[in-house]
């Protein structure tokens, strides 16, 4: 199927290569009056025979339509990693007597993690080797780790095959032992301050919703089950305060937040509820030591979020520290002794703001300043492990400047650099990012992250590969990536759609971007590649897409409202059977789901998602893009069917010849593809050969 213009291939040659064609089983789903029509439905069986010979016949077919590429991969793969300092260490951080950092290794897929004492002369030792513990396998995922208050003991998690149900173990950091704990299924756990209470969540094998918590002696081995949470919409975590004060049990649903607590120093306690948990509210709960809950939240109508304050001992008892404006999203708070440091967006740009426990007196770190100049860039939090620091640090990076290492004087507000990532064989001042807006089909402003090197041109000569994702009110970042230097010094713009769904403009930006204007989120995309053209950022003929999981879902709709926008689309890990997938309640995470896309069982909701689903919207027409399409099958997030569904489906109903690849990791390999940062390196070559190849 389909001819090619890739390298060395003739197209006569590649369109003697077949893909595979999936059995069609008469298979219908009746709602509503609606006939859902699902002939691959056997493709989610495991164990009918005819599907492991279908999977590894797409992986086949994928290789041979790739074959031709091969050198090209291989050039990718050479240049993308010759841009990496294999061998390298970040700034050390202290928490308690020690100073924490991590090294990579040249030739090592993983990097190793290492403490030294805080004082002169210490010796640095390795607490945790992820090289050593994933030996001889070819997927490893360490989870989290958490050192216990008096240094001594170290808990962590790993999962081995993708399916992200990670194993809780613990260290003992004094003599390299592990003890006899060993969990399995856990997803967060929070140390006691007496260093030997470990609590921990677990989830549901099935569903995977984590919804028990349980309190783990680690000296005598006993575990105590606490809690269970019944509402299947909500999740639990268990964290310790940043102050060392609180264990807190969070309670999270796609639309509202609270935390119950208990004292860190009596972990018998019976956990207590702060504030009562209450639909589309948030309650995100910090502290001060023990005299005041920090709370972030959007109760009020403070849609982009506040900040109050309130005694531990009378939590509704407010006191506004931080005023609702909005438009300004409060988009995280780290509580200190003597400071709160907020991290706020506007106008898809971040900033720092620092109040002053003692004074009152809040200051703004705005962002370009005095360090950077880049019109888009990112902001997040760095280690930060003393609560009694006048320091902070955080992370800066664009789309031109690699991951930098900032320390802020919280007094004084100057920022010392301590580190910038290193790149080799790149020089950030031929490379250019810029922001700008696109106007949505309602009139709505949609953000652009841009970069490209050199001059750029508006007269439509230069290929642009344009991104998005837009949903769960995840803001999409102007970040710096490795790889996309290989798509940049061949002369393709990258962008990124800023798109309703995600929260660059505000929580408003998500509200408006899902449920019942869920809509918006793929409208959106389809203006901003209209006015890319436009503009003469690129032409018709040379713009392509990507977008992952949600992203893939994205894709999938735009692919379908815009059939020939695009001249190739790579879809990876891609949500395309909405309708299946979320009336199916047995499935891994789908009734947490709801708060997001709706319930299906609800006829408005249905119908709202039925108009945009992308397996139920296929329909035979021209559709001019090229497509790559990736998944694992041990992805426990989006399911390896609803790709290997969608793609049959695709192939059989369009009326052009353009091909389709599928390429599904059998053995090992996670949402997020492959874990060691080698094998990554290796996917983006084959993702961008195969973007390369089809663009010209």
């Amino acid at each position: 199927m389909g001819s090619s213009n890739l390298p060395g291939a003739s197209a006569a040659a590649l369109n003697a290569i077949l893909p595979p064609v999936a059995k069609k089983v008469p298979h219908f789903v009746e709602m509503f009056g609606a006939k859902l029509d699902d002939q691959y439905a056997w493709i989610r069986d495991r164990n009918d025979p005819d599907l492991m010979p279908l999977l590894e016949a797409e992986n086949a077919y994928a290789a041979a339509m790739m074959a031709p590429s091969a050198e090209l991969q291989d050039r990718l793969y050479h240049e993308i990693r010759g841009h990496v300092q294999e061998a390298d260490e970040t700034v050390p951080f202290r928490q308690g007597a020690w100073l924490y950092f991590e090294r990579t290794e040249k030739d090592k897929q993983y990097p190793v993690h290492w403490r030294r004492p805080n004082k002169e002369g210490g010796v640095a030792r390795i607490i945790l080797n992820p090289n050593e513990l994933g030996a001889g396998k070819k997927f490893f995922n360490l989870g989290f780790h958490a050192i216990s208050p008096d240094g001594n003991m170290l808990a962590y998690t790993f999962d081995g095959l993708g399916y992200e149900q990670f194993t809780l173990v613990v260290k003992d950091l004094r003599n390299g032992m592990l003890t006899r704990t060993r969990v399995k299924n856990v997803t967060s756990a929070a140390w006691a301050n007496d260093s030997v209470t470990l609590f921990y969540t677990t989830e549901d094998e099935t569903s995977k919703r984590s919804n028990r918590l349980y309190r783990h002696d680690t000296l005598t081995g006993e575990h105590v089950f606490v809690k269970e949470e019944p509402n299947e919409e909500v999740q639990l975590a268990v964290r310790r305060s940043f102050s060392g004060a609180f264990i807190y049990l969070d309670t999270t649903s796609h639309t509202s937040v609270t935390s119950s607590y208990i004292r860190a120093n009596a972990p018998a306690m019976v956990f207590k509820e702060i504030l009562p948990r209450a639909p589309n509210v948030h309650y995100e709960i910090e502290d001060d030591g023990g005299e005041f809950f920090y709370i972030r939240t959007n109760a009020d109508g403070a849609v982009d979020f506040k900040i109050v304050k309130a005694p531990c001992d009378q939590p509704t008892a407010w006191q506004v520290v931080m005023a609702y404006h909005a438009g300004l999203k409060v988009v995280k708070h780290i509580v200190l002794a003597n400071h709160l440091v907020v991290h706020v967006s506007e106008m898809a740009q971040p900033k720092i703001i620092v109040v002053d426990h003692r004074t009152g007196v809040s200051r703004t770190l705005d962002f370009p300043g005095q360090l950077f100049h880049d019109e888009a860039f990112e902001i997040e939090p760095d280690d930060n492990a003393e609560f009694d620091a006048d320091t902070y640090r955080f992370s800066y990076e664009s789309m031109v400047t690699p991951p930098t290492t900032v320390e802020c004087d919280l007094t004084t507000l100057s920022c010392t650099v301590l580190k910038t990532k290193p790149v080799l064989n790149y020089d950030s001042t031929k490379y250019t990012t810029r922001r700008i807006f696109a106007t949505a089909s309602d009139g709505a402003r949609v953000p652009i992250s841009l970069v490209y090197k050199g001059d750029l041109v508006l007269d439509g000569s230069r290929p642009l590969h344009l991104y998005g994702y837009g949903s769960y009110g995840l803001a999409e970042t102007a970040n710096f990536s490795f790889a996309r230097l290989a798509l940049l010094d061949r002369g393709v713009v990258f962008a990124i759609a800023h798109i309703r769904g995600g929260s660059e403009l505000g929580e408003q930006w998500w509200l408006d971007g899902k449920l019942k204007k869920k809509m918006n989120t793929f409208t959106d995309f389809i203006s901003c590649a209209r006015h890319l053209i436009a503009e003469g950022y690129t032409s018709d003929d040379r713009i392509s897409a990507q977008g992952g999981s949600a992203g893939g879902l994205l894709m999938g709709a735009v692919n379908n409202l815009a059939p020939t926008l695009f001249k190739v689309m790579i879809l990876e890990v891609p949500f395309l059977d909405m309708m299946n997938t979320m009336l199916d309640a047995s499935l891994p995470l789908t009734t947490g789901e709801y708060g997001e896309w709706g319930n299906p069982n609800v006829e408005e909701d249905f119908r709202t998602m039925l108009a945009y689903s992308p397996y139920d919207n296929l329909a035979p027409r021209d559709y001019s893009a090229t497509m790559l399409v990736t998944s694992s099958l041990a992805d426990p997030r989006v399911g390896y069917w609803e790709p290997a569904k969608w793609v049959q489906k695709i192939r059989a109903i369009r009326t052009d010849d353009k091909p389709v690849l599928f390429k599904i990791k059998l053995d090992a390999g996670g949402h997020g593809g492959s874990s060691g940062r080698f094998d990554k390196i290796a996917d983006a070559a084959f993702n961008f050969a195969f973007l390369l190849s089809r663009m010209g």
